[in-house]
């Protein structure tokens, strides 16, 4: 029985994770393959997380698959475990597709698939924006049991008749609710056209909002939902405060203030515009600290660079966009500041979800002026979650 949602109040959807839902323990009872088995457990995965106790099967099955969890519980590898248990790797040729919207986003996935597919012989291809046409000819021509791409780019290929669709078996769209958005929309439903008519879809996030449940319901067939309620999203383990800023000019010295507690482990300082990124990475080192920034304007090998020395620890506190907010895994970041509120309720779950990942503890320190109270006791109230002012003792925390 597919999972029934209820109507009755539009902005609080609850969701049923459907009724045949099995929920299995341990990797061991999947009936996996011996390679991908020695993957997981070499990726030091002991036991499944709860959506992947309940989605991976699924997804094995060809089912098409709707899941939601909050940020951190590994719905990358639910996933991925799913696609590398189906894959033929003696056909080199693409089987499954993976579609993200950043191109950060989509290296990590292809990262997390080499590293569980690593005694499997797996070929994975990250197909992105800012990188040569030519060298993703090449791969693409070698063939690819999997690609993980942003649509654009994916887009263009399958026209160019690179990225071969006929032996296709899986599309998953991760992040959905930025990819059904406005901005890549029509870019999926050209790619889904291009697709062999029963290619298996799994669409997943953090944040399901209703317009777009209501938009899988035109490319999936009696989906699997495994749904989180949305009071459960909010982020266990994540202290989140607020800073009171009377006015904006207060929030480069606020900011300088907190700095030894920033670099304790490591830090994202979240602005919403890539102007203010610049702006607030120039006056720190103009301040004499060390700051790295990134925003999606960036040339691709720059922000490459930038997330491997952030990955690597070489640089403690990063200032960016919210093209950083999703899905962007670094074990080490225990803080996540916003600089600016997020304008939209939805990204505030993701940025903050950039620390505590999988049951870390992590903190989120909000700066607020006077007229972003409003907005922050709607953030409040949307997760139904406190966020008190900040204590003087916030680095005993991190």
């Amino acid at each position: 029985m597919a999972g029934r949602y209820d109507h009755s109040q539009d902005d609080q959807i609850t969701f049923e994770t459907s009724d045949s839902v099995k929920v299995y323990s341990t990797f061991d009872q999947m009936g996996l393959k011996e390679d991908l088995l020695r993957g997981i457990y070499a990726y030091n995965f002991e036991k499944p997380s709860a959506i992947q106790q309940r989605a991976i099967m699924p997804v094995i099955r060809k089912r098409d698959v709707i899941a939601q969890a909050q940020s951190g519980t590994g719905k990358t590898a639910t996933f991925s475990i799913g696609i590398l248990q189906n894959i033929d790797t003696a056909v080199r040729e693409t089987q499954a597709l993976v579609l993200s919207p950043t191109r950060e986003l989509a290296q990590q996935i292809q990262s997390v698939l080499l590293a569980l597919g690593d005694y499997m012989n797996v070929q994975v291809h990250a197909c992105i924006g800012g990188t040569t046409i030519a060298e993703d000819m090449r791969k693409l021509d070698y063939g690819q049991h999997v690609v993980s791409g942003t649509p654009g780019r994916v887009f263009d290929m399958i026209k160019r008749g690179h990225l071969r669709t006929r032996q296709l078996k899986m599309l998953v769209l991760d992040e959905a609710d930025e990819l059904l958005n406005q901005g890549f929309k029509e870019q999926i439903y050209d790619i889904y056209r291009l697709l062999p008519p029963s290619t298996q879809i799994v669409v997943v996030s953090a944040t399901l909002p209703h317009e777009v449940l209501e938009m899988t319901t035109k490319f999936m067939t009696d989906p699997v939902r495994v749904l989180v309620k949305r009071d459960e999203l909010t982020l266990e383990g994540i202290k989140q405060f607020f800073i009171a800023v009377e006015r904006e000019e207060w929030k480069f010295d606020t900011l300088c203030d907190l700095y030894d507690t920033l670099t304790i482990t490591q830090a994202v300082i979240f602005c919403n515009t890539r102007r203010k990124v610049d702006w607030l990475t120039e006056k720190m080192r103009e301040a004499n600290f060390t700051v790295s920034s990134m925003h999606g304007e960036m040339p691709q090998r720059e922000r490459e660079a930038i997330m491997n020395e952030f990955r690597q620890g070489a640089s403690r506190v990063l200032i960016t966009t919210d093209v950083w907010a999703r899905g962007i895994d670094v074990q080490q970041v225990s803080l996540v500041i916003n600089y600016d509120l997020p304008l939209n309720r939805e990204v505030y779950l993701h940025r903050i979800g950039r620390s505590g990942r999988f049951g870390r503890k992590g903190v989120a320190i909000n700066f607020v002026k006077n007229d972003d109270v409003r907005l922050l006791r709607d953030i409040e109230q949307y997760y139904s979650t406190q966020i008190d002012e900040m204590p003087m003792n916030v680095s005993d925390m991190i």
